[in-house]
């Protein structure tokens, strides 16, 4: 199959609490797709959906066309999960500890070390196998808990925050690890950190106050969005409140006493009047440049927006 997940108008609630509402998306094999939100946007909460560690009150999931509602074991069987905090026991040695996960994802006997071996390679821990897991450095802790996730060869890996609290170095290291991991497997690796989602992955979708807000292929949103900020740099400027009642403008965020960021609306570019009104009310312009925006930018308008629609709503997971 090529859509190794499908999610169908899930929803969530804690008590009274909405947490994740109506949200559905797809996953396509060999596919890394970056499930970006703020902390409390139900990020987590969308992955234990997935993952059968709690019931969406309505909706449908399907992991390689198999019901995870009806068939969970079944469907459990296609997916490698790493929580936000590892399931490791540091009591045990590595050895020991993928030796019991290969048990439990009931690998057969025969193929057991071959398994263990092939994970401790994928992960950069063969130098490691005989030493106790709590003597490992958070990073390398890290890489256990990802290998317990893929030690079966599951067709869908999903990452809930797998570089929080690592340090820059370690941080490069599971990110590399993640884009090999995509050779062989598809991905979903869900975090609030921008960069993580522009290093790694292939489409991303941002989910807000439980609802997802964006989705789209990193590449086409970039596009999409290159050519509809402008940056103005005036020696003499207007007030901002001048600036807003120009045609086309919808928004304009001033970086200091002399730059603006002006959003436009896609099909009316406001070039021409600006360098008009420029000229007739001499603003002193030096700059007028066209902008690519960050993902962060990004992030932030769309988050900014959702916030602005639904002011009273608090996000709980």
């Amino acid at each position: 199959m090529d859509t190794l997940i499908e999610v169908k108008n899930i929803s969530y609630y804690y008590a009274q609490q909405c947490a994740v509402n109506n949200i559905s998306f797809s996953l396509q094999r060999g596919e890394v797709l970056g499930f970006l939100g703020p902390n409390g946007a139900g990020k987590s909460t969308t992955m234990q959906m997935l993952t059968a560690n709690l019931t969406p009150a309505i909706g449908e999931i399907h992991i390689a066309g198999i019901d995870l509602l009806e068939y969970p074991k079944r469907a459990k069987a296609m997916l490698g999960y790493l929580p936000d905090t590892p399931p490791l026991y540091k009591e045990m040695r590595v050895d020991e500890y993928l030796y019991y996960c290969a048990r439990i994802q009931r690998i057969a006997a025969t193929r057991i070390t071959s398994a263990i071996d092939l994970a401790k390679q994928r992960c950069g821990l063969t130098d490691v196998g005989k030493k106790l897991i709590n003597q490992l450095s958070k990073g390398y802790q890290q890489r256990v808990g990802i290998a317990q996730a893929i030690i079966h060869t599951p067709p869908v890996v999903i990452l809930d925050e797998p570089t929080v609290g690592l340090d820059p170095i370690q941080i490069h290291d599971i990110r590399n690890m993640i884009r090999d991991l995509a050779k062989e497997h598809s991905v979903i690796l869900s975090t609030h950190i921008l960069p993580e989602v522009q290093a790694v992955c292939d489409r991303v979708q941002i989910i807000h106050q439980g609802e997802l807000v964006l989705n789209e292929s990193i590449d086409a949103l970039e596009q999409h969005l290159q050519s509809t900020v402008l940056l103005l740099a005036l020696a003499n400027p207007p007030e901002i409140e001048y600036l807003k009642t120009l045609p086309g403008i919808i928004e304009i965020n001033q970086q200091d006493d002399q730059h603006f960021l002006v959003h436009y609306q896609a099909d009316n570019n406001p070039t021409q009047r600006l360098l008009h009104h420029a000229v007739q009310k001499d603003w002193g312009l030096y700059e007028l440049t066209p902008q690519k925006l960050s993902l962060e930018n990004i992030f932030m308008s769309l988050t900014l927006q959702e916030q602005d629609r639904h002011p009273s709503q608090e996000s709980v997971a």
